[in-house]
């Protein structure tokens, strides 16, 4: 496994971010983004006229209630855990 850091551009609810993260958590990182993404645009389309802020804050609360509420498909929302800790870290350095 390597320990270098590799450059990327993330797209999380039309924001660009370039990040860094470990070449062998790229992918896990792309698909936590493109799960947030997925869930934006599906809150977007029951919940017209709000801002991006509010769908993100949506995404968060399902998130959470998802893992909070027992729903044991539990290695995948362990990854999209722990994806979401490395990407938060990561917007934090970058910000």
């Amino acid at each position: 496994m390597s320990k270098e850091l590799i450059p990327i551009n993330i797209v999380i609810a039309d924001r660009t971010y370039r990040i860094k993260t470990h070449a062998e958590d790229e992918e896990v990182v792309r698909k936590t983004v493109k799960l947030i993404n997925d869930k934006v645009l599906e809150f977007k389309t029951q919940f017209a006229g709000k801002d991006m802020q509010d769908y993100i804050a949506m995404v968060i609360i399902w998130y959470a209630t998802q893992t909070a509420g027992g729903n044991q498909s539990s290695i995948a929302l362990e990854q999209v855990a722990e994806s979401l800790k490395k990407l938060e870290g990561q917007l934090d350095q970058s910000l």
